[in-house]
């Protein structure tokens, strides 16, 4: 199962930069994504997160978004399916969601001979090839859910990463970045030719 966005014209919050602007004040890709979002009405939305309830929620699920995921969360937060509420979902709902990529990878390492090179020679029991897999998937960079099967990396002070659609070890770059994404949701639009740019998972994207 693949998803895939879909594009739709031109970004809304795009102007030209006035005397005295800076490149810095107009990098705004999560809120501008988040108006994209709004501007399609496409999904239902509820008030963003609070800087409060996303320090709780990175606390409780020990990672941290990154930057434009942050702020687009931050400007609205899609209630729609697919995509996850950081406000009202269960514990274990959120948690399901988080796991699902590394959940992924050792259902393939179980059914699908999936191995990656980097661990080394696979254990030929299946009990220690996935303790084996499961010890190294800790390590790799988190992923947080962004609509559907669709992830962005996690961590603070990262921004732009390309969205990976993830379903077991079938791994794909379904959108340049976070705007792209959404602006992708209505109307169709060649594969972005942009590469994934995160660790372990780059490495496996067909």
């Amino acid at each position: 199962m693949r998803f895939h966005p879909r594009h739709a014209g031109p970004r809304v919050s795009e102007r030209t930069l006035d005397a005295g602007d800076s490149v810095e004040a107009m990098s705004r890709p999560g809120a501008d994504a988040a108006e994209r979002l709004a501007a399609l009405g496409v999904v239902p939305m509820a008030p963003g997160l609070s800087d409060d309830e996303v320090a709780r929620i990175e606390s409780s699920f020990a990672f941290t978004f990154a930057d434009d995921h942050r702020e687009f969360l931050a400007a609205c937060l899609p209630v729609g399916e697919g995509w996850p509420n950081w406000r009202e979902a269960g514990r274990r709902t959120l948690e399901t969601l988080l796991r699902l990529p590394v959940d992924g990878i050792l259902f393939a390492v179980e059914w699908k001979q999936f191995w990656d090179a980097s661990w080394g020679r696979r254990p030929a029991r299946m009990k220690d090839a996935l303790r084996s897999a499961a010890y190294q998937l800790a390590r790799v960079p988190r992923l947080v859910p962004v609509h559907s099967n669709c992830y962005l990396p996690a961590g603070h002070d990262s921004s732009g990463h390309p969205v990976l659609s993830i379903y077991q070890a079938d791994i794909h770059v379904v959108a340049a970045d976070l705007f792209d994404y959404v602006d992708r949701l209505t109307t169709p639009a060649a594969e972005p030719s942009a590469v994934a740019t995160v660790d372990f998972w780059s490495d496996h994207v067909r």
